[in-house]
């Protein structure tokens, strides 16, 4: 059985938290979204309903999905106030939906980052309400996570032991992206790339030892890419970290299985090694990788399949109990 660590739910608490205040630039008529930093789209069942969220889980050989809030659910553009309120009904809802599945479903803690100590705050409490880990986004109203504001949070997610999970989010215009979606088909995986080398050229994996990162969409151009950044590091005096350091923050990388193409999935394991790579669909949005366990079948003999489709993401998020964990 599959463990889906990138799958997205829209809880009925943060869906009515939005409606009931437009200070967020959301605006949700009936089952149509729009706002939040993304194009239009439709809530279907499967975000908000927990009964729907499983059959479609079946209906792509999931056994079990770690859960999270999808990028336009962040609302970092909102004052501290809001955000904190926002993400304590979001938290609360995922808690919720995925307790009417104990055995199939765990969540990640979305956070108020636009104030890291609030961030701080809200994680320790979602900890304690038994999420696994956070999902937050690359970018933080236009701040890059490798800025000094966000250490406090930093250290924090060190001390949790949880994986952080990062999702590509609030690309900067770039007029070469337009018109043909590519904001999200070169945009995103460029975000994951900028946000990843970033951290890595900051020092915050040494500095954070026990620090894991989950990054999405195959971890963007960085498993392709890493070895330029290895060797600016030995000729470039404007990068302050060697070759050895960009290879040991790898060690504290995990890369889902979003390529949408064998060859590069391959590729990928080959690069970053098979205990790093997990399941992730993006489920439900259409930019999803559907029916994961017919692309596991195509790419790996059944050793693999188990540790990339199940045991890599037991281990990490500690899913002891859940449906697919090894026993």
């Amino acid at each position: 059985m599959l463990i889906d660590i990138h799958n997205h739910v829209m809880p009925v608490e943060a869906l009515d938290h939005l409606r009931a205040d437009p200070g967020y630039g959301v605006t949700i008529e009936g089952d149509q979204w729009a706002g939040g930093h993304h194009v239009p789209f439709t809530i279907t069942a499967p975000f908000h309903d927990p009964a729907a969220k499983i059959a479609e889980m079946d209906a792509n050989g999931i056994g079990s999905a770690v859960v999270s809030s999808p990028p336009p659910m962040f609302c970092y553009d909102v004052d501290s106030d809001r955000g904190a309120s926002f993400c304590a009904a979001a938290n609360d809802g995922m808690a919720k939906l995925c307790g009417s599945y104990p055995d199939r479903l765990r969540w990640l803690a979305n956070l108020p980052m636009q104030d890291p100590p609030r961030a701080v705050q809200a994680y320790r409490a979602a900890l304690r309400q038994g999420c696994v880990g956070a999902a937050i986004g690359t970018s933080i109203a236009g701040r890059r996570l490798d800025e000094p504001m966000f250490a406090e949070f930093w250290a924090a997610a060190d001390e949790a032991g949880q994986p952080v999970l990062v999702h590509p989010a609030f690309n900067q215009p770039h007029p070469g992206l337009d018109p043909y979606y590519l904001q999200n088909v070169i945009g995103n995986p460029l975000e994951t790339t900028l946000t990843a080398e970033r951290l890595i050229c900051a020092g915050v994996f040494q500095r954070h030892p026990a620090l894991r990162l989950v990054l999405l969409h195959g971890g963007g151009f960085l498993p392709y890419q890493a070895g330029r950044l290895a060797h600016a590091s030995g000729v470039r005096p404007e990068i302050p970290v060697t070759a050895t350091d960009v290879a040991r923050a790898f060690n504290q990388m995990y890369f889902d299985t979003i390529t949408h193409d064998l060859a590069a999935l391959w590729y990928l394991v080959q690069r970053v090694g098979a205990d790093h790579v997990l399941l992730g669909t993006d489920l439900p949005f259409d930019m999803a990788l559907r029916e994961p366990d017919v692309v596991l079948a195509d790419a790996f003999d059944e050793p693999l399949r188990e540790q990339i489709g199940a045991a890599n993401a037991a281990r990490l998020f500690g899913l002891d109990g859940l449906r697919g964990a090894p026993g």
